[in-house]
Formats: structure tokens, C-alpha cells, sequence
């Protein structure tokens, strides 16, 4: 067959099947199991910060900037790894970001110096994790999906979730046990684990197997790869910042890092063992949050499906920032129901915001909404990345976190009344998908 025959064939759509469950919900199913493996490394900076304070005598500060750089390029390598997606396809950057991972994560155990575990940790990791982030999730949801969209963002969001919820008592077990070393060793292994499901199972576009995506009432072709990845990753930015939502959004964002990943994910543990907690009890509420994040966040998907999402993220960053008002006054030595009640109803909110905040996304910016919520995932780790380093200076100089729940608390509320000013666009498509 020759190429130009090969060509007309990826072009025309399959006879229908009847009674076969569509190829896209196993490309999500792939998708999610992905994820949740390369979620070891999102459970560990909170179980780090006690054993490499204690071993190396480095300040919490010091440990809390090493974990921003990891957060804050987790976010900006996005952009560029949705064009990277583009450009080379799905399967191969996130293998290559997978191995990246389990590199950086390995090396960690030979470290003696701070430099070496910002280097490890902070840059290995973070540009690793970042070419897993979200926009992942976004990019294979655009391709795959033209019905169900918040739904299937929903799901694949929640992964990280419940990767969060299969490591963190995991790793924090064998940290006490044993020491950090095996708990990297560990997130190195979960990373490379995944990389051949990647490469056998994950295809790029539904094109590649012959089928519309779901949904879709005709057959899409594979678009030609796009070459110029940073190039386009920085046009895009720059054509949308001269929108408005497109601040809002990435204000919104920030604000929803600061309060959850670079906050409870990295303070939470240290916070809650100063207040005479163990540390695997600390690190189970934290992998309960997971179990509810879940649960939230897929039900937030189906609200996006039928809901005004602009008026979702309001109640949201609302409700989040009334549970981190109270959250001083529950830490204590023990675990008691007020605090399981904040667990379950933070962990509800976690990252709800994800599914609207997309679908605004695909509403204002269109074909470009994985770059463009790339770069909004961006402001997401940047905000995360400051309160991570905050937080460990904070501690340092107050003896405290207090401070730290209250200011972000405040900050939720900004969002909430953020979230209200993003108009929808004139004559767009609905939100709902």
C-alpha cells in the first residue's frame, strides 16, 4: 500500500460497531492508570521535610525552596509539554517524562548537599512531573472526547488523587520503618513501572485506530505535528494575555496551588506533628483527603457538565477557604471527628476547581485551551511554589503555621470573588459539552 493510499485510509472513518465500548474511554482508562503512577512523587515532599531537617540539619526553608522549584516547574514546563504533544505525540513525551521522574527521584538518595537536592528534586523532578501535569490530562480529553468532557477531566484529575491515596501511607511506613531512601527508591520504581503501558497502550488521536472521537457526529483526521513547540507555547501566552479571563483564571488558579499543593500537601504533615501527631497518622488524613478528592472531583466534572462554571469555582474557593479558617483550631496529638469532618470536606474541594477552570478554558481559547490551561496550570504551581517556601520560612520564624492557614484562607475568598468577575464569551459555545 502506498503512502498516499495509507494516508486516504487513516482519513476515512470505520463502519460503526455496535455494542463495543468506544476505544476513548480505554485511552482514559490508560490515561488515569498513568497518572496514579507517576503520583508517588507528589506524595513525598511532606514526608521529607522532618528526616532531611533531622540528617542534614537543613532549615525547613531551605527544604521548602528546594520543594517550589520542584512545584513551580511542575507548572511551567506544561505549556510547553502540551506543544511538545503536538509536536511529537503523546506516547513519547510522557514516557520521556516518566524516566525523567524515576531519574531524579533515584539520584536523590546520594545527595549530601542542599544544591544537590534542588538539582534532584527540585529540577529533575519538577521538569518531569511537569510534562505529567494536568495539561496531560487536558490533551488527551480534547482529542479523545467531544461529549462527557468535564466528566472524563474529572476522572483523570482524581488520579493523581488516588495515587496520592495508594503512596502516601505506603511511603510514609517506610519512611518510619526504614528511612527516606527506600521511599524515593520507591517513587523511582512506580515511575519507570508505567512507562510500558505508556508505549503499548496509549495512542495519540483516535485517528491513529480509525474511529471519531467520542461523541463526535463526524471523523476527525490527525492533524500534522506542529512543529515550533516553544514557539507556539509562548505565542499562545501571548495572545492570551491580552484577554481577561485569562488573568482571572490564572489568578484563581494561583490561589487554588497556594491552598492545596503548596500548603497541605507540603506543610500539612509537618504541621500536624508539631502538635505531637504521628507522622504515619498525619500521612493517612492526608491520603484520606485523596479518597475525597476522588469523589469530588468526579462529581465536580459531572456538575460542569450542567452547571455555570464560573459559578462553581466561586462556591468552591468559598468553602475551601471557610475549612482553612478553622483548621488551626482542630490540629492536635490526636485524631478526633471535627478534624475527620475537615479531612472529608476539604478533601471534597481539593481540586474540584480543576474540571470548570478547564472547561472556561476550551470556552474562551479553543483548539488552544491545552496550552492555554498549561499556562494556567502555571500560575497554579508558581502560587503553590511560593506558599511551599513561605510556609517553611513562616514555621522558621513564628514556630507556627497559623499564619500561613489564615492568609490562605483570605486568599480563597479573593478567589471566590475572582471567579464571579469571569464573564462568559459573547456568542460562545455553551459549557457544558
Amino acid at each position: 500500500m502506498t503512502q498516499t493510499t495509507e494516508a486516504a485510509a487513516v482519513r476515512q472513518p470505520p463502519k460503526p460497531t455496535r455494542g463495543r465500548v468506544h476505544r476513548a474511554w480505554f485511552v482514559a482508562a490508560v490515561t488515569f492508570v498513568t497518572i496514579i503512577g507517576a503520583a508517588a512523587f507528589r506524595s513525598v515532599p511532606g514526608l521529607l521535610i522532618d528526616p532531611l531537617h533531622d540528617e542534614f540539619d537543613w532549615s525547613r526553608g531551605t527544604i521548602g525552596a528546594a520543594v517550589s522549584v520542584n512545584l513551580a516547574l511542575y507548572g511551567l514546563t506544561a505549556p510547553f509539554a502540551a506543544a511538545l504533544m503536538d509536536r511529537f505525540g503523546i506516547r513519547r513525551v510522557v514516557a520521556v517524562a516518566l524516566t525523567v521522574i524515576a531519574a531524579g527521584s533515584w539520584l536523590t538518595v546520594w545527595m549530601t548537599a542542599a544544591w544537590q537536592l534542588m538539582l534532584c528534586w527540585g529540577l529533575l523532578v519538577g521538569l518531569g512531573s511537569g510534562s505529567m501535569a494536568l495539561a496531560f490530562a487536558a490533551t488527551v480529553t480534547n482529542r479523545w472526547f467531544t461529549e462527557r468532557r468535564g466528566l472524563v477531566s474529572g476522572i483523570l484529575t482524581a488520579a493523581s488523587a488516588s495515587g496520592q491515596l495508594i503512596f502516601l501511607p505506603l511511603l510514609s511506613w517506610i519512611i518510619d520503618r526504614y528511612d527516606w531512601r527506600p521511599a524515593a527508591v520507591t517513587v523511582a520504581l512506580a515511575a519507570l513501572a508505567v512507562v510500558p503501558f505508556v508505549w503499548l497502550l496509549l495512542h495519540d488521536h483516535p485517528a491513529d485506530v480509525g474511529q471519531k472521537p467520542y461523541g463526535a457526529t463526524e471523523f476527525v483526521p490527525k492533524p500534522p505535528p506542529v512543529p515550533g513547540a516553544a514557539r507556539r507555547a509562548v505565542t499562545v501566552l501571548l495572545s492570551a494575555v491580552r484577554t481577561g479571563p485569562f488573568w482571572l483564571l490564572a489568578g484563581t488558579f494561583a490561589i487554588c496551588g497556594a491552598s492545596t499543593n503548596g500548603l497541605i500537601q507540603t506543610h500539612f504533615i509537618p504541621a500536624a506533628h508539631d502538635e505531637h501527631m504521628p507522622v504515619q497518622a498525619a500521612a493517612s488524613l492526608l491520603a484520606v483527603i485523596g479518597v475525597f478528592d476522588v469523589v469530588g472531583t468526579i462529581a465536580s466534572g459531572w456538575f460542569t457538565d450542567r452547571f455555570e462554571s464560573r459559578r462553581l469555582l466561586a462556591v468552591y474557593y468559598a468553602l475551601r477557604g471557610v475549612s482553612l479558617m478553622f483548621l488551626p483550631l482542630l490540629l492536635g496529638p490526636a485524631v478526633h471527628p471535627p478534624m475527620i469532618f475537615f479531612i472529608v470536606f476539604y478533601g471534597l474541594d481539593w481540586v474540584a476547581t480543576v474540571p470548570p477552570t478547564l472547561a472556561l478554558c476550551r470556552e474562551h481559547y479553543g483548539e488552544d485551551s491545552a496550552i492555554v490551561f498549561g499556562w494556567v496550570l502555571a500560575s497554579h504551581q508558581v502560587g503553590a511554589a511560593v506558599v511551599a517556601f513561605l510556609g517553611g520560612v513562616a514555621r522558621d520564624a513564628f514556630g507556627s503555621y497559623d499564619v500561613v492557614w489564615y492568609a490562605s484562607g483570605a486568599l480563597c475568598a479573593a478567589a471566590a470573588l475572582m471567579a464571579l468577575v469571569i464573564r462568559r464569551r459573547a456568542g460562545g459555545e455553551p459549557v457544558a459539552a
